[in-house]
């Protein structure tokens, strides 16, 4: 197992090419099984959770071949109808596999999976849009089965206590795309990765209205086609690096990047000192020495994204006074607040809320990786830290950002790779 070296205090430059994103490849990638032509998709990021959506397909039935960015998907034979615990345990984004095989197959036993070190994420939403549209599910040795002998499109209200769930619109919204009549989802997710499936689904000859908004509008279709479709830029990475400028204070350039999607972000470094902007297609990261204290509270999209919360707490970290950061979307998703502090960061937690007294300077450590979005901190932590810190753990990066290590050291970084003993 590796763990990650960073030598701290080096201000970044340079261009970053921003990778496709991973939270609409997955969702993509499931929505093969929808069709029985191949597929091509690129822009896909080479990632352990691409991988592993990759050996589910391929479990079910599919030839997957990866080349370079680039996944071509084709049927193999026929389609099974089981997603084993073995591959869905290892990664939540699996479970979307449920809605296109139930579609596809009118039956599908999928592998329950369970909760992770953020917190318990239910799949009750899921179960209770595939239930409108007709399926018979019962929950038995950590399996969904779900058999039905046509779905029928159906008015679904898909709003959770802390708001829309993404991946039960996914699996709601590609089995509609099969079902007989229309089916109307309300409190549908509105996030680009949602938007990037549902394009994805009309090439393939789906018809969906509302794409983008709470209301999406979807009449069923006799079959399905392959296609040929690039993906989005990942606007969690890109994020991650708006977010990694600021707190070493260097000026950096995104290329192929997200802008319009994080806008919530975007205001929040304006109001950092941090100036990001778009300049030819590529966008700039320009900020000030001094970091001002902001309070910020995560929202489904368009608001401030759960995922890059962690991240921005390093950044505040280093603020000149004090922040409060409320998670609205994942109370439990404050594990990295330990490790910051063992960096030398002030942060306390009181109920839904951490208050983040900011530090002149943050020390290196070593310290350990608890999930993928606290890793992405501690580098961050790290990186803006004096002396060295050595993150533990570090596969979970790898579930996110590809090739991030060699991205840092084209930036100027001192970052490498160890072998733990």
């Amino acid at each position: 197992m590796d763990k990650l070296i960073i030598e701290g205090g080096k201000p970044l430059k340079g261009e970053v090419k921003i990778s496709g994103s991973k939270n609409a490849a997955l969702p993509i990638m499931a929505a093969t099984l929808l069709t029985d032509e191949p597929c091509v998709i690129r822009n896909v990021p080479r990632l352990r959770d691409t991988m592993t959506m990759g050996k589910l397909l391929i479990s079910l039935g599919k030839d997957v071949d990866f080349n370079n960015n680039t996944a071509v998907i084709k049927p193999k034979g026929k389609l099974g109808h089981v997603a084993e615990y073995e591959i869905v345990a290892t990664m939540r984004g699996s479970f979307c596999v449920l809605g296109p095989l139930l579609s596809k197959l009118r039956k599908a036993k999928v592998s329950l999976p369970g909760g992770c070190v953020i917190g318990i994420r239910p799949v009750d939403l899921h179960l209770k849009g595939l239930s409108a549209l007709g399926a018979k599910i019962d929950i038995a040795n950590g399996f969904v089965n779900a058999r039905v002998r046509q779905l029928k499109g159906n008015n679904i209200y898909l709003g959770g206590v802390s708001g829309s769930s993404v991946l039960a619109t996914a699996n709601v919204m590609m089995a509609a795309t099969l079902a007989k009549g229309v089916t109307i989802i309300e409190s549908a997710a509105c996030e680009p990765e949602i938007a990037d499936l549902a394009k994805f689904l009309v090439a393939m000859g789906a018809k969906i209205k509302g794409i983008g908004s709470p209301h999406l509008k979807i009449t069923g279709v006799a079959k399905l086609k392959g296609t040929n479709y690039r993906i989005i830029p990942d606007r969690i990475e890109s994020g991650t690096y708006m977010i990694m400028a600021a707190a070493t204070r260097s000026t950096i350039t995104l290329r192929q990047g997200s802008f319009n999607h994080l806008i919530a972000l975007v205001d929040k470094l304006s109001e950092v000192g941090t100036k990001v902007y778009q300049e030819k297609g590529l966008i700039k990261i320009q900020p000030k020495k001094i970091i001002k204290p902001v309070s910020m509270t995560t929202h489904p999209y368009p608001g401030f994204p759960t995922d890059l919360q962690a991240q921005f707490m390093a950044l505040m970290t280093l603020a000149n006074g004090v922040s409060l950061i409320i998670d609205k979307v994942y109370p439990d998703r404050f594990i990295h607040i330990s490790e910051l502090n063992r960096m030398g960061a002030h942060i306390r937690r009181e109920g839904l809320s951490a208050i983040v007294e900011g530090v002149r300077n943050l020390y290196g450590a070593p310290v350990m990786a608890s999930d993928l979005r606290a890793s992405a901190a501690l580098i961050i932590a790290g990186l803006a830290a004096k002396g060295r810190t050595e993150i533990h753990r570090i596969y979970h990066l790898e579930r996110g950002y590809e090739n991030l290590d060699e991205k840092l050291c084209a930036l100027g970084a001192s970052v490498w790779r160890e072998k733990t003993s």
